[in-house]
């Protein structure tokens, strides 16, 4: 794939439409790989203008100050801002809630202020837009898909329905798990806990999770968070389910969809 960087552009005297944050996940997740080459590949197909930081980019230091590291996660955003800032971006779109929170509702108060946008908005502009045409009777019409609202997307930055309709646009039933919506359930990977063992109870909560999405008899689990598509995959490869339910994010179901 052809991905142009920030430095390359400005070499050019080039600036893009909007800047595609990776993050961590995205970049060294080999599971959250295939999430970021199938956006690239959205990108792509839509003639969106768009550059990503490449090496320069860091981590936005959401883990950190989740972990409770306040030192270091102002060292990394701050050297975040910097970069973003000397380029000049104004407008940024990822894959990743977490990145999105940190950037959209706490890089102001350090001097990064940006239009930050998640990948499921972008997408259901681009479908109302019609720049996004999906084939007729693709591989999820008559499929039963249930979808897993990310803590960091819903309740915190109050997006619910931008991923809905993208999933509504590929011609599938769409169930609800019994929590969903603002009352949904985490998937037990935010504030840090990806990184660290779970404290000790009766039941890890990503099985938990898990076990909600599989009572809706939905083939596809689909998610919009590459920390939450880990921790569904988890539970349905404890659960032994990986014949009948295939977690995907919502980005690849629609990557894999278009004319």
């Amino acid at each position: 794939m052809n991905v142009r960087t920030m430095a390359d552009m400005m070499a050019n005297n080039e600036t893009p439409e909007i800047l595609f944050w990776i993050g961590c996940a995205g970049s060294f997740d080999q599971r959250a790989q295939k999430i970021t080459k199938a956006f690239a590949a959205i990108l792509d197909k839509t003639g969106i203008k768009y550059a990503i930081l490449g090496k320069e980019e860091a981590c936005t230091g959401d883990p950190a100050r989740r972990a409770g590291n306040e030192f270091l996660f102002q060292m990394m955003a701050y050297q975040n801002i910097q970069i973003l800032n000397g380029y000049g971006i104004k407008k940024i779109v990822t894959t990743c809630p977490h990145c999105l929170n940190i950037m959209k509702n706490e890089y102001p108060e350090l001097g990064g202020n940006y239009e930050v946008i998640h990948h499921t908005t972008l997408l259901q502009q681009l479908i109302n837009d019609g720049k996004i045409k999906l084939k007729e009777g693709g591989s999820f019409k008559g499929k039963k898909i249930t979808y897993h609202d990310s803590c960091y997307l819903g309740r915190a930055n109050n997006i619910y329905e931008a991923p809905r309709k993208v999933l509504e646009a590929l011609d599938a039933e769409l169930v609800e798990m019994k929590r969903c919506g603002s009352k949904g359930l985490c998937c037990g990977a935010g504030g840090a806990q990806m990184f660290k063992e779970e404290e000790a109870g009766n039941k890890r909560i990503n099985i938990e999770r898990t076990e909600e999405a599989l009572e809706t008899k939905a083939n596809f689990i689909a998610s919009a968070c590459p920390y939450c598509n880990t921790m569904m995959t988890d539970g349905v490869k404890l659960k032994e389910k990986e014949a009948d339910v295939q977690v995907l994010d919502i980005a690849e179901m629609i990557a894999n969809e278009m004319e």
